[in-house]
C-alpha cells in the first residue's frame, strides 16, 4: 500500500503540472482582462498616459509582459513558495482572500454533504428492499425530481415561497439588516437562519443520484447467490439486509463518497451566486468575470489538487472496505 501512495503521488504531481500550464495558458489567452479595463479606466482620467503605455506598465508589474511558457514557470516557482501573488479584484494578497471565504463554503458543503448521506441511503435501501411498492415508487419519483431539477430553478422555487410568499427566510446575503445589533447568539442564528435555503437547495439537487446509486447497487447485491444461500440457511431478513447485504453495497458508494471531497471545499457556485453567499464559489466567480488571473489560476489549482486527492482517497478506502482487494 505504501509503495501505491508514493507511486500514485508522484503520477499526481506530473498530473498537478501539466494541468496547471493548460490552465494557465487558457487564462493567458483569454480576450479580455482586468488590466485591459484596468488601463482604460486610467488612460480616460485628465492628464492621464495613453492606453498603450498604461498597458504596458500594468502587464510589466503584474508578469504578463513575458511569453506563456517563461510566465507560466515564474508563476509555478512562486506558486511552489505558497505565493499567488494579490488579487486584482479584491486588492489583498490571493491566499488571504481564499482563507477568508472558503470556510462559509466548508460548513454549508459539510451539512448538506452530511444530510444527504443521512437521507439518500436509508431511502436508498428501503426502495430496493422494498421494489415495486409504493414506498420505491414515490422515492424514484422523489429522486427524479431532485436529478431533473436545475438548481438556478430549484432555488428560485424555494425563494418564491419561503421569502417572497410567506417571509420565513431573506432572498439572499448572509446577514439580516439588524446584524449589527444582535447578541453573539443572535448573530449565529441570524446566520444560521441565512443558510437554511442554499443548503436546502444544496441536499435536494445532490440526493437523487446518490439515492438511485444506493438502490441499484442495493438490488444487484440482493439478487446475488450468497445472499440467497444466507437465507436458505434461516437467517433473519434484517441481518441478510444490514449485515450482508448493506456492507457490499458499501464498496461502490465509497468511491461516490471519495468522490465528493473537492465539493465540499471548492464550494458551490451557482448557489452561492443566486442567494449571494460570499462563499469560494461566489468570490471565485466574481473573480473570473472581472479577469482575475491570479485568484482564478490558485481557484483552479486548488480544485485540480482535490480531485486527485480525492481519488487516491477513494482508491485507499476502496481497498480497506472490500477485503478481496489488496494492492500489491
Amino acid at each position: 500500500m505504501k509503495k501505491f501512495i508514493v507511486k500514485r503521488v508522484c503520477l499526481s504531481v506530473l498530473i498537478l503540472f501539466c494541468v496547471t500550464f493548460i490552465l494557465y495558458g487558457l487564462m493567458r489567452c483569454l480576450p479580455g482582462s482586468f488590466v485591459e479595463n484596468m488601463a482604460m479606466t486610467l488612460s480616460q482620467a485628465p492628464g492621464a498616459k495613453p492606453y498603450e503605455e498604461w498597458l504596458a506598465q500594468l502587464n510589466e508589474a503584474y508578469g504578463l509582459d513575458k511569453e506563456i511558457i517563461p510566465g507560466f514557470f515564474t508563476w509555478l516557482w512562486d506558486a511552489v513558495r505558497g505565493n499567488f501573488g494579490d488579487s486584482w479584484k479584491y486588492s489583498v494578497p490571493v491566499l488571504e482572500k481564499f482563507q477568508e471565504v472558503i470556510w462559509l463554503s466548508f460548513i454549508m458543503g459539510g451539512i448538506a454533504f452530511v444530510l444527504e448521506l443521512i437521507i439518500a441511503i436509508p431511502l436508498g435501501v428501503i426502495a430496493a428492499t422494498k421494489q415495486y411498492s409504493k414506498a420505491d415508487y414515490l422515492i424514484t419519483a422523489f429522486a427524479l425530481v431532485g436529478i431533473s431539477l436545475p438548481t438556478f430553478f430549484f432555488a428560485t422555487i424555494l425563494k418564491l415561497i419561503f421569502s417572497v410568499k410567506l417571509g420565513w427566510f431573506d432572498l439572499f446575503g448572509l446577514v439580516g439588516r439588524n446584524y449589527a445589533s444582535l447578541s453573539a447568539t443572535g448573530k449565529l442564528l441570524d446566520k444560521a437562519n441565512h443558510l437554511v435555503l442554499p443548503i436546502a437547495t444544496l441536499v435536494i439537487v445532490s440526493v437523487g443520484s446518490l439515492m438511485r446509486y444506493t438502490r441499484t447497487n442495493m438490488l444487484e447485491v440482493l439478487n446475488a447467490d450468497y445472499i440467497r444461500t444466507a437465507r436458505a440457511k434461516g437467517l433473519s431478513e434484517k441481518r441478510v439486509i444490514y449485515h450482508h447485504a448493506f456492507r457490499n453495497t458499501l464498496i461502490p458508494l465509497v468511491t461516490i463518497i471519495g468522490g465528493s471531497l473537492p465539493g465540499l471545499f471548492s464550494g458551490a457556485l451557482i448557489t452561492e451566486t443566486l442567494f449571494s453567499i460570499p462563499g469560494i464559489g461566489y468570490t471565485s466567480y466574481q473573480a473570473m468575470v472581472s479577469g482575475d488571473i491570479p485568484f482564478s489560476m490558485f481557484y483552479m489549482t486548488f480544485l485540480a489538487i482535490l480531485t486527485l486527492a480525492s481519488n487516491l482517497l477513494s482508491d485507499i478506502l476502496y481497498a480497506v472496505v472490500d477485503p478481496r482487494v489488496r494492492i500489491s
